[in-house]
């Protein structure tokens, strides 16, 4: 779920990432480890240059989806950005042993495996979250309404999801997320990742 250059995310400028101390570190050792600049690794993100760097000094913190479009755009995981230690290829994943992560209202479990060309989450959007943000990245993305009504844009058209409702589109479908309910809305949420990008391959956009 990449993001739209120049989205800001977090607290005011200058805020440091204090719920996320590890990221910004793990963001710019990752994109160094891949060889890419600033400018592109910024572009393959969907991101500023400036926006990506401010979020490799701490000073604005990464909304989950921004950090959903960083681990496609380094061949990675989330979980690998928080620096969350976890069994490489334990095909079981105990819900207890997996804590609950927020990122700018965003809250996810790890439901699935790392270093996997598939990676499995359980969100809970914030009411009204990312409603205005349209996303367009290779890959393909599912989600299965758990809790509370999630509003879906894809292409022209908005969907309207209830509690057993689900979604299978192809991510160059420009999309959208949002919970229409006040209480949010919790899912389960299933992307593609973009495995050991090419350092020297096209940015996606």
């Amino acid at each position: 779920m990449s993001l739209p250059s120049g989205h800001q995310a977090g607290g005011p400028a200058g805020q440091p990432a204090d719920e996320l101390p590890d990221v910004a570190p793990r963001l710019r050792e990752l994109r160094r480890r891949r060889g890419l600049t600033l400018e592109a690794a910024a572009q393959r993100a969907g991101l500023s240059p400036a926006h990506l760097s401010r979020l490799e000094t701490g000073n604005r913190q990464p909304s989950l989806p921004m950090l959903l479009a960083l681990a496609r755009a380094y061949g990675t995981t989330v979980s690998d950005l928080l620096g969350e230690s976890a069994p490489e290829r334990d095909a079981i994943i105990r819900g207890g042993e997996m804590g609950p992560a927020e990122a700018d209202g965003w809250t996810y479990r790890q439901a699935g495996g790392r270093a996997r060309a598939m990676q499995a989450l359980r969100l809970r959007v914030p009411y009204g979250s990312q409603g205005d943000l349209v996303r367009v990245h290779p890959g393909e993305e599912w989600l299965y309404v758990l809790e509370g009504w999630l509003r879906l844009g894809l292409g022209d058209t908005v969907h309207e999801l209830e509690p057993g409702d689900s979604a299978h589109f192809d991510s160059l479908t420009p999309h959208r997320i949002a919970a229409a309910t006040h209480g949010g809305a919790e899912l389960l949420f299933v992307h593609t990742l973009l495995q050991s990008p090419d350092p020297h391959a096209h940015p996606h956009a």
